[in-house]
């Protein structure tokens, strides 16, 4: 469904939109507080967790997509050093892998600084962009922890664009 019908002025606030975006989408959201929803997405490879902060002081919209996977301690090295090929690739957002637990998330902002308002759009474009890049790089961490490849071999793997359909 395209957005561009449901813009409208009357949303000061960006988890407004936010909450507006996710219904028309179907996805399962919840307002878990003031300044944050998070919303359930079953995506290609993982299901993932999008929650979307409001950051008031700051003026950013922040962005962070937890997917449904836990690093084992054995292969958390590599996996960063993974993360850290992918981010360089990366023109917005980075991957992050909490060390002492093995989370794996992926996190953007949308700064809006000097009172400016964000537009439907742009809320879309942040969740798209983070949902994407989710999918585009989850096999490369999956052959790095399941396969035991290392980060270039996995990166480089994950890489190849398929045409057609089988």
């Amino acid at each position: 469904m395209a957005l561009e019908a449901l813009e409208s002025d009357e949303f000061s606030n960006p988890l407004d939109r936010v909450e507006r975006i996710a219904e028309a989408y179907e996805w399962a959201f919840s307002r878990t507080g003031s300044g944050e929803v998070t919303m359930q997405i079953a995506g290609g490879w993982s299901d993932m967790t999008v929650s979307l902060n409001w950051r008031d002081e700051f003026e950013i919209l922040h962005a962070a997509v937890s997917l449904e996977m836990k690093v084992p301690a054995a292969r958390r090295d590599e996996v960063a050093k993974l993360l850290a090929r992918i981010n360089e690739q990366l023109l917005v957002g980075h991957f992050d892998l909490w060390h002492a637990d093995g989370s794996l998330l992926f996190r953007n902002s949308l700064l809006l600084s000097g009172n400016a308002e964000a537009n439907d759009a742009q809320c879309e474009a942040l969740i798209r962009f983070a949902l994407e890049t989710c999918e585009r790089y989850f096999p490369a961490v999956q052959f790095v922890v399941w396969a035991g490849r290392n980060a270039a071999e996995a990166l480089e793997a994950a890489m190849i664009d398929t045409w057609g359909e089988a």
